[in-house]
């Protein structure tokens, strides 16, 4: 059974930071594409960044790229979203997620953790 635990979501002000995480298994850590995804009220999950398993290649929406870093530490399991600069409209509830295909679309993922909120105050 694959589990996915997000923390790190809050209430934060234009232009400021925060940090995602995403705890899992060694078996799923190291077996995983890993993603985030995010979605605002009204509207569709959509893709923020994905790394591979080995983390050699990442991925970003043209939304956060040069904002947002997606990274993994191997000791700990876990998968983390760096967000700078973070705009109103960042607002949503991130998710973690995991798949065996290297995709940007949710539905290509397998995997999913219960979300974080994250909002951003202008």
């Amino acid at each position: 059974q694959v589990q996915l635990v997000e923390s790190g979501g809050g209430l934060v002000q234009a232009g400021g930071s925060l940090r995602l995480s995403c705890a899992t298994s060694e078996r799923t850590f190291s077996s995983y594409v890993m993603g985030w995804f995010r979605q605002a009220p009204g509207k569709e999950r959509e893709f923020a960044a994905a790394i591979t398993s080995s983390g050699g290649n990442t991925n970003y929406a043209g939304s956060v790229k040069g904002r947002f870093t997606i990274s993994r530490d191997r000791a700990k399991n876990t998968v983390y979203l760096q967000m700078n600069s973070l705009k109103p409209e960042d607002t949503a509830v991130y998710y973690c997620a995991a798949g065996t295909n290297w995709a940007m679309a949710p539905g290509r993922y397998d995997h999913w953790g219960q979300g974080t909120q994250v909002t951003v105050s202008s």
